[in-house]
């Protein structure tokens, strides 16, 4: 059978990811952070594109023009020698004027110089360090405080050990733990411990007691400490059960991470991408656009465009011109459609879930993302773009689009209810339940049962583990 070439005619449907699109669903999955970012890196690159003031409008424009034609004519050029700069007192002001611009009355005396009243949070090597510098120790002896100090974590644990310490320094091991012996008295009691045990037991030393009890439990029952299991430790010790419950009372107390005071954990703050308001018993959308750059193309830029310029340099920024526009044009075109999927989606999102709003966290509905994709007449990934990394602000607080979004649980009657209520109610449950007498997974069961809820105990121990809740056993008080 012979092999031949023939052509062939067919009609076919394909989407094609061209840059402009591909540009728009990138600014999509963009949270408000990444998103400001990524206009001020254009901004750069792009000499098309300009920063527009938010009040700025066609009369602010006019009333710049004739508040410009007022400047003298005879303004002398800046030259950056004087300048005025020596006839100005940077002393004084610096007095008089504190940071922030807030001004300091002097009938309240002499106030503090500017320089003093800057503060940085002393970090824990900072800590350390300024204690053995304030140490009766000799050079050789610092030099082995500082490699200490040196490594340890975030927490103050000790994460090296005196061999490598003594090889690094060259210096003998029982020298390095007579150092490390040292470190071990400075402030926070427990830091440069090298384990859980030893932590707790040097934190004992400073505890008034002339009772034993405690490093023993510390000692040799810190597993029976854990699970609670109380009525061992005095079992094998052959002392009251009361005993051991006061020495307890002590050791709970203690701090298991002695350096965690002084870790520099910043937080961070959420700043919605879109405001729910409730006027009367309707829902306002308003988005954020706080901070987001104002975009617009240069008038510059146009009038070159526009010029006639026939010779070959000519051609070749025209040409360059043309493709900034079009890069411009088309960034200005996604955020604005970014802008307005976001509302069309919270605005879904509203009616969907509009008990919630009204009465709470026990009347979230079940939802799919494909209940808006429906809604809003838009595909599942297009939605799970836009509730990826962005926040809503609601009179019931701030939540993560996403957050909407759960699977549901059948209840009793045919309905089904939100996993996160469940799982409000589950901590409801045990928020109000007697610390003494804690209910277990399954009674958590039969509890919700009598609300209609069906769920199973494998069900209540992971939704307990999601929300950090330990089980019953480590629960339970005895005091």
């Amino acid at each position: 059978m012979a092999l031949e070439l023939k052509q062939h005619l067919k009609l076919t449907q394909q989407l094609i990811m061209t840059p402009q699109l591909q540009q728009a669903i990138k600014l999509l999955q963009l949270s408000r952070v990444e998103l400001v970012d990524a206009i001020n890196e254009e901004l750069k690159e792009n000499p098309l594109l300009e920063e527009k003031a938010f009040e700025e409008d066609s009369e602010s424009e006019t009333v710049t023009e004739i508040e410009s034609s007022k400047i003298p004519a005879g303004t002398k050029e800046i030259t950056g020698e004087g300048d005025g700069r020596e006839d100005f007192d940077w002393d004084s002001y610096l007095e008089d004027y504190g940071p922030m611009g807030v001004t300091y009355s002097r009938e309240y005396g002499e106030m503090p110089s500017f320089e003093n009243i800057l503060t940085k949070r002393s970090s824990l090597t900072d800590h350390l360090l300024w204690q053995l510098k304030l140490s009766r120790f000799t050079e050789t002896e610092k030099r082995i405080g500082e490699q200490i100090v040196g490594n340890l974590d975030a927490n103050g644990y000790l994460v090296a050990t005196i061999e490598e310490i003594a090889v690094i320094e060259n210096v003998d091991v029982d020298f390095v733990a007579d150092i490390l012996e040292k470190v071990q008295e400075f402030d926070p009691a427990g830091v440069a411990s090298r384990n859980l045990k030893e932590c707790l037991l040097n934190q004992v030393k400073y505890i008034s007691s002339s009772s034993s009890l405690l490093g023993i439990i510390i000692e040799d029952h810190l597993k029976d400490l854990e699970t609670k299991n109380y009525n061992n430790i005095a079992k094998k010790q052959k002392v009251p059960i009361e005993d051991v419950l006061e020495a307890v009372l002590v050791i709970n107390k203690l701090d298991p991470k002695p350096g965690r005071m002084y870790n520099e954990e910043r937080s961070e703050y959420i700043i919605p991408d879109v405001y729910i308001f409730k006027i009367g018993d309707d829902y306002r959308i308003v988005l954020n656009e706080d901070g987001l750059p104002r975009l617009r193309v240069s008038n510059l830029y146009k009038e070159i465009l526009g010029s006639s310029a026939e010779n070959s340099d000519g051609k070749e920024c025209k040409d360059y011109i043309k493709e900034r526009l079009q890069s411009a044009t088309w960034l200005i075109k996604s955020i604005q459609q970014r802008q307005k999927t976001i509302y069309k989606v919270t605005e879904s999102l509203i009616r969907y879930q509009r008990e919630f709003f009204d009465k709470g966290i026990n009347y979230l509905k079940p939802m799919v993302l494909k209940d808006i994709a429906d809604d809003v007449e838009m595909h599942e990934s297009t939605i799970s773009r836009v509730t990826t990394n962005k926040y809503m602000h609601t009179p019931r607080g701030i939540f993560e689009l996403k957050y909407f979004f759960n699977s549901g649980i059948n209840r009793t009657n045919g309905e089904s209810i939100a996993s996160e209520s469940v799982k409000e109610r589950i901590r409801k449950i045990i928020t109000e339940e007697n610390s003494q007498k804690p209910y277990n997974d399954s009674q958590i069961v039969a509890l919700l049962r009598e609300h209609g809820i069906s769920i199973a105990r494998r069900t209540i121990a992971k939704y307990r583990e999601m929300m950090g809740i330990l089980p019953s056993s480590k629960r339970k008080k005895y005091f």
